[in-house]
């Protein structure tokens, strides 16, 4: 039998996901391999935070199956293994962002010197050590992404899952989160990044556009530009997302 340690990060077979009457992911199969950068890009309403939902085991598919690191989800024991960034932030208004990490460090089994090591650590990764102190009420929705992103950064896992990730950061900062994302899968954590930014997923190791709850294509932004016919992501997009329409 195959080790774990061999398997893939993410390995998604046919999932289908329905919402009444509506097929929201249709048919979808996906592998990511260990230390890559992935990027789902699609419009709103294209499937991708339901995707995200399947791969973490917070909801969970009609059909087919998906596993975390060979092991068959939703799992409570593979809690540990990642960390998600979901598009809304989950904070407690009334605590500190300080108070806001000790507390989910502390789920992650964090504590002492371990717990106030990372959270120094995580929180100037997003540039947010002078906030650490505030009431989270206080905070901008900038700053509310950049604590999400520290929090889901916190016990060092080696899947990060974020779902749209930079909304509502500044142009700098976003370069240095993504400048990070990159440095982080050089050191085998894989990265599931959504987006709907072009630029952003330009930086991807690998895409999967997503469109109407199918993967329209899988590969380097660079291969699906050329297998498009197109100069950009984004007209490569529309071009195969016109295929798409077509076959159906």
């Amino acid at each position: 039998m195959e080790k774990s340690e061999t398997k893939p990060a993410v390995d998604v077979s046919r999932i289908v996901r329905r919402f009444g009457d509506r097929t929201v992911l249709d048919d979808i199969t996906l592998t990511v391999p260990r230390g890559e950068l992935f990027g789902l890009l699609g419009p709103s309403g294209s499937g991708k935070t339901t995707m995200i939902k399947l791969i973490t085991g917070i909801d969970k598919a009609d059909s087919g199956k998906v596993e975390l690191f060979g092991e068959l989800m939703p799992q409570l024991k593979m809690l540990q293994t990642f960390g998600y960034m979901a598009q809304s932030d989950a904070l407690y208004q009334e605590l500190t962002g300080k108070e806001n990490m000790a507390f989910y460090g502390s789920l992650y089994g964090l504590s002492g010197k371990s717990l106030a090591s990372r959270i120094q650590s995580a929180a100037s990764l997003v540039n947010l050590t002078d906030h650490l102190n505030k009431q989270t009420s206080a905070y901008s929705g900038g700053m509310k992404r950049r604590l999400s992103l520290a929090i889901a950064l916190l016990h060092e896992p080696q899947l990060l899952v974020l779902d749209e990730p930079t909304v509502g950061i500044d142009p700098v900062l976003r370069k240095a989160i993504w400048n990070e994302l990159t440095a982080l899968t050089q050191q085998g954590v894989t990265i599931i990044v959504t987006t709907h930014v072009m630029d952003e997923a330009e930086k991807c190791d690998r895409l999967g556009l997503i469109r109407d709850g199918k993967l329209i294509a899988v590969d380097t932004p660079q291969a699906i530009i050329d297998m498009a016919g197109v100069q950009t992501i984004e007209e490569a997009f529309i071009t195969l997302g016109g295929r798409q329409e077509e076959r159906s």
